[in-house]
């Protein structure tokens, strides 16, 4: 399976972050080119794509071939009645990355992979086993950030109207909407309930911001990664050549609350950080892996700590794990998201998309992150007070008033003047690496999407 720059997202991240192309599903030209004349013959053609490409080849334990039959001799008499067929469909699935979405939703999405988006900034996911709308993450700088929204928070209600048996799709028709706007966000907080009333902003996304920092061991590189979005690994390669014309000592690498995107963009990062080793493997039904390497064009072999926590997801735990397991950083913070699956999206019928899980991937060890996550070498775990002064006080972050990048310097430290000590964790073994098999289980994660 190859792995192409684009069209291919990864299971934690936001539709927002998708590179959208016309992948090939297999079909003849003659047949897609026959797609386009009617509401049949979109429902044939969403079932040719996820006969050809879906990751179970059992489908869910579900006879595909007599699910065409089925919803090909209906009537349709409109669009909207062969777009509520393919989702009917798609639900015999059980899995809801795999997803339709119609010329609206689809072009929604295409706006938001601009890197801009119109909204609260908040990135949200379905749990698969309970169903509830659970936030992956705020976007720094949004009204959600602002307000204090959290990672692992449940969107019970939306103005009111509860979400029970709300997809995300539904959940973000309701949340979008025109800027300086305002929409009411009830969260569930472990017991509590609370109310968070947004003011609905356009939001910028940039995703690298350095700097350089003073530390025990002169002047460090401190980079934020917020999202693997278009334009992430450009912006991480300038931050990177800047940070080594200043002559630093070392690197902390903060992916915290980064929700994942691009699965090239986590490659080409990676790239410019390891000088050789394997990088991540993905394995589609039929049990292909396609293993993506370091190409010797890293652009620094300076020490590096890495910052990862539960809002840490996708691409971020495919870097996190690319670096962990070649032992080229040190990872501090908190377990990851645990979401580890490939879609590839592209256009369908007369402007509608459907995205497609095709592979899931593993990490250099054979590590599944769709189960595992990625699990720090210094866990440090921040209490809610914690969390909310320096959510409240960002001048805090990457400071000594932030437990995890204290612990991160103090790891550096030891690693630029070659000390022992706290660097036990980075020599234990690691275990053998699995051979990975193709995937004959359904899905266990759910899409993400960003208001």
């Amino acid at each position: 399976m190859v792995i192409t720059k684009r069209g291919l997202i990864l299971s934690a991240t936001a539709v927002a972050l998708t590179a959208v192309t016309l992948a090939n599903t297999g079909c003849s030209s003659k047949s897609l080119a026959s797609f386009r004349g009617s509401p049949k013959e979109l429902v044939d053609e969403v079932w040719q794509i996820i006969d050809k490409s879906y990751v179970d080849g059992t489908f869910n334990q579900v006879d595909w071939k007599a699910v065409r039959n089925d919803y090909l001799n209906r009537t349709y008499s409109s669009d909207e009645e062969a777009y509520k067929a393919i989702r009917e469909m798609l639900k015999k699935l059980d899995d809801p990355y795999t997803r339709f979405m119609n010329p609206e939703e689809f072009k929604n999405m295409q706006v938001e992979t601009s890197g801009e988006l119109t909204g609260v900034g908040i990135q949200l996911t379905q749990d698969e086993e309970t169903k509830k709308l659970v936030v992956i993450s705020p976007i720094e700088d949004s009204p959600a950030f602002t307000a204090g929204i959290q990672a692992k928070d449940i969107i019970t209600k939306i103005d009111g109207k509860t979400t029970e048996g709300m997809d995300t799709n539904q959940a973000v028709s309701l949340i979008r909407g025109l800027v300086n706007t305002e929409v009411t966000l009830t969260i569930l907080r472990e017991t509590k309930e609370i109310d968070f009333k947004l003011k609905r902003a356009k939001i910028e996304i940039h995703p690298v911001r350095k700097s350089v920092q003073k530390s025990p061991i002169g002047e460090i590189g401190y980079i934020r990664l917020n999202q693997f979005s278009a334009n992430a690994a450009s912006e991480m390669k300038s931050a990177i050549k800047d940070l080594e014309q200043k002559k630093v000592a070392g690197y902390i690498l903060d992916l915290r609350a980064n929700p994942g995107g691009l699965l090239y963009g986590s490659i080409e990062i990676a790239r410019m950080w390891l000088k050789e080793g394997t990088i991540v493997s993905t394995v589609d039904r039929v049990g292909e892996a396609d293993r993506q390497t370091a190409n010797k064009l890293e652009l620094t072999d300076k020490p590096l700590v890495v910052l990862v926590d539960g809002g840490s997801a996708s691409a971020s735990e495919i870097l996190s794990g690319a670096l962990q397991d070649n032992k080229r950083a040190v990872l501090v913070g908190t377990k990851t998201f645990g979401k580890g699956l490939v879609q590839s999206v592209r256009g369908v019928g007369n402007g509608s998309g459907l995205a497609v899980t095709i592979a899931k991937y593993f990490t250099p060890n054979g590590t599944d992150i769709n189960h595992a996550g990625i699990e720090p070498d210094f866990k440090v775990e921040l209490t809610d007070a914690q969390k909310k002064d320096l959510r409240s006080d960002r001048d805090k972050i990457a400071t000594a008033s932030d437990p995890q990048y204290a612990k991160a310097l103090e790891v550096l430290t030891n690693k630029v003047t070659g000390k022992t000590g706290d660097n036990k964790a980075e020599s234990k073994p690691k275990a053998a690496s699995p051979k990975p098999t193709a995937m004959q289980a359904k899905p266990s994660a759910a899409p993400s999407k960003s208001k």
